[in-house]
């Protein structure tokens, strides 16, 4: 089963990357799923679409990709909520603590730093033009590998390089095209991954960012890693929410089985 995941955007439809990940049948029925080819298609979801990104807009779009694709899980890497007033934390979630994300959501209203509002603020509204076209937010960290039928996952590429033990491709303004490829080819070395294109900036943090949902749909519950608490509604507004991770394969050395050291920091 296909999922979708996007790295967002919230200034030019041309930032977005959009990407459904979704593995080859094997040809042999002895052929696990690991060993199966991830396949990545970058989609162009702008058309002619001038900026900023509508969130109404996207949510439709998105939604309609998903319908026509049979798709069931959505990967976003914004945030999904507030934090909690009693999380025990000043300024952000506690997924947010775990990870040391660069920008933090605190209570309504409040971010950190200050540039992040008008982003964080959007993410938000993507998220919950999502739930109100049938969507709902990943809401147990027990079981991983059972999601509801059409659930919202939060990614963070950032961090899920590091949890694969990988180098974490460096922002966008400062990456060089030696940068993309080598983190493409360290991305490649973990797992079978194909395209249907180069992917550009955005649409690899879309593909490092969505692994995860593939281990939701699989039910592989080792191959992912849920960070922070359930959403819920608190006081009018969403809280919390998990963060969703990739982990790295367990591959055999010799005969013995290793597993890349996670690299969270």
């Amino acid at each position: 089963m296909a999922v979708l995941s996007v790295d967002l955007a919230y200034r030019r439809w041309s930032d977005l990357g959009v990407v459904v990940l979704d593995r080859a049948l094997p040809g042999d029925s002895t052929t696990s799923a690991a060993n199966t080819t991830i396949t990545c298609e970058i989609l162009p979801l702008t058309g002619d679409t001038p900026g900023p990104v509508d969130a109404q807009l996207l949510a439709g779009r998105l939604n309609h990709l998903c319908a026509t694709r049979d798709i069931r899980v959505i990967l976003l890497d914004g945030p999904q909520a507030w934090k909690s007033k009693t999380n025990g934390l000043e300024h952000s979630r506690v997924s947010e603590r775990q990870l040391n994300t660069a920008a933090k959501t605190g209570l309504p209203g409040i971010v950190k730093p200050i540039t992040y509002r008008a982003f964080a603020e959007w993410s938000l509204d993507v998220f919950d033009a999502l739930t109100r076209r049938g969507w709902r937010r990943l809401a147990t960290m027990d079981q991983p590998g059972n999601p509801p039928e059409r659930i919202l996952v939060e990614s963070y590429p950032h961090a899920a390089w590091k949890s694969l033990g990988l180098k974490p491709l460096p922002s966008k303004r400062r990456a060089r095209v030696s940068d993309l490829a080598e983190a493409y080819g360290a991305l490649r070395s973990l797992f079978p991954i194909s395209t249907n294109r180069p992917p550009n900036h955005d649409q690899l943090q879309a593909i490092v960012g969505g692994l995860p949902g593939l281990a939701l749909e699989e039910r592989n519950t080792a191959a992912a890693r849920i960070v922070g608490k359930p959403p819920r509604r608190e006081d009018g507004h969403w809280r919390e929410g998990f963060i969703v991770l990739p982990v790295a394969p367990v591959r055999a050395d010799n005969g013995v089985g290793i597993r890349k050291v996670q690299w969270i920091d």
